[in-house]
């Protein structure tokens, strides 16, 4: 696992790759633990090939889950994992629909690879998520426009474990040079923006843990 909690070290997630490309990402490693913000490289499918530990800081408190630990793949965690939304402000609309846009991309791009086909079928067997892909993504995708499927730049609420920080936003800022391009991964920064502290700060509310992941963006289905 490339994940570890209590702030050890991230070790590169095995690659099908050269001894050199392995060698440069144990020195990326070394780079990416230099960054102060949450900082990830993630491969096509989402899952973590390397992380800093203020990336493993920010996900400290999540609940073990099989299949959706944010040092695991960070798509199935922002979708599937119950501890999500206590970390990632406005879950739904901020980081549910923005990464469902980006996987229907990749997914359009890359149908038949094996691990977006295995996202798309635990997206299928929950019955929110599914019309939240089918119905919801497509008129969320019209209403924003080109917005939905931009990642680097985009700004989003988050509510940091550590109290300094609280509730505050971080700009994903896309860093991926071209080696790991050529590896087909990709490295995105949550800098964290800095907490005006002239105004009213938003209590931090923890919502209930669920069982399953219901978004709110589409109606229920009718019993």
């Amino acid at each position: 696992m490339a994940y570890q909690a209590g702030g050890q070290r991230f070790e590169p997630r095995p690659v099908p790759e050269s001894c050199e490309a392995q060698a440069y990402l144990r020195d990326y490693a070394t780079l990416l633990e230099a960054v102060p913000f949450p900082s990830v490289v993630l491969d096509h499918r989402w899952d973590v090939v390397l992380a800093n530990t203020a990336f493993a800081s920010l996900f400290r408190g999540m609940s073990p889950h099989p299949t959706a630990m944010p040092g695991d793949n960070f798509l199935r965690f922002v979708l599937f994992h119950p501890d999500a939304s206590t970390v990632l402000g406005e879950h739904e609309s901020s980081w549910c629909l923005p990464m469902l846009a980006h996987f229907a991309a990749a997914l359009e791009r890359d149908g038949h690879d094996h691990g977006l086909q295995a996202i798309r079928r635990d997206i299928a067997q929950d019955p929110i998520m599914e019309a939240a892909y089918r119905q919801g993504l497509p008129h969320w995708i019209r209403a924003v426009g080109e917005r939905a499927v931009v990642q680097d730049g985009a700004v989003r609420p988050l509510l940091h474990p550590d109290p300094r920080v609280g509730a505050t936003e971080c700009r994903l800022v896309d860093e991926t040079p071209r080696t790991l391009q050529e590896l087909g991964c990709t490295r995105l920064t949550l800098v964290l923006r800095e907490v005006r502290r002239d105004r009213p700060r938003v209590p931090r509310v923890r919502r209930a843990r669920r069982g399953a992941n219901h978004l709110r963006v589409v109606p229920a289905p009718e019993a």
